[in-house]
């Protein structure tokens, strides 16, 4: 992984858990120090940041962290629910053996981050698990929303996975949705996939004490 990959998903867990705030100015002379790494691949993570909507520039202020509220996120969970359902709709029937076969593989992958309770791999094989739907679903358009609104909130759907008992319920899930897939089943797949993202109820308000769990800086995420 290259570095300044590994320096954004640093500071994308920092803006999760609120370490740093919104509306923060972010220093990458004060930000490579903190990460012990040069300035070149803070500016590069804050580049693609910036192309995930988690920072923003602004005139002599430089870059900062965006702002959201709780009924934004909620909103972007909605939305996201809804391309994954359709992505899973298209992809239960057109993706072809050689890509089932790579599910498969991640998901197996997925299975082992499970049992290790390694929260941070069971979430890049996550990302992995999405973006092959995303990709099976043969649609080009499709896929780059998905894509770009998935980055959008991939700091909150990390964090959920701290939440006790997540890791194993979200991979139960993916098994659903993985025989689902396979059997060709695109109704049953975008149902399942809907639900799966989908964070209502007692999701939220998990996701919302873990904020404050984890130490979250009043105003890390701001109620609407």
């Amino acid at each position: 992984m290259r570095r300044s990959l590994t320096i954004r998903a640093a500071l994308e867990e920092m803006i999760a858990i609120g370490e740093l705030a919104p509306g923060q100015h972010l220093d990458e002379t004060e930000l490579g120090k903190q990460l012990g790494v040069s300035r070149t691949p803070i500016r590069e993570a804050l580049i693609q940041l910036t192309s995930m909507g988690l920072v923003e520039t602004r005139p002599r202020r430089g870059a900062i962290v965006a702002q959201i509220d709780a009924g934004q996120l909620v909103e972007m969970f909605e939305v996201m629910a809804e391309l994954e359902a359709m992505a899973g709709r298209l992809a239960a029937r057109r993706m072809s053996a050689a890509e089932h076969m790579r599910l498969l593989e991640v998901h197996e992958a997925c299975r082992r981050a499970r049992d290790d309770a390694d929260p941070d791999q069971y979430y890049y094989r996550n990302e992995e698990f999405h973006t092959l739907i995303y990709e099976g679903s043969h649609n080009t358009f499709l896929a780059e929303q998905a894509r770009n609104i998935h980055r959008r909130i991939a700091p909150y759907r990390r964090l959920q996975l701290r939440v006790r008992g997540r890791i194993g319920a979200s991979f139960d899930e993916h098994d659903d949705v993985v025989r689902a897939i396979l059997a060709g089943d695109g109704d049953k797949t975008a149902e399942l996939l809907r639900n799966h993202v989908l964070v209502q109820g007692d999701r939220f308000a998990d996701l919302v004490a873990s904020l404050s769990a984890l130490g979250a800086k009043e105003g890390g995420l701001r109620k609407a």
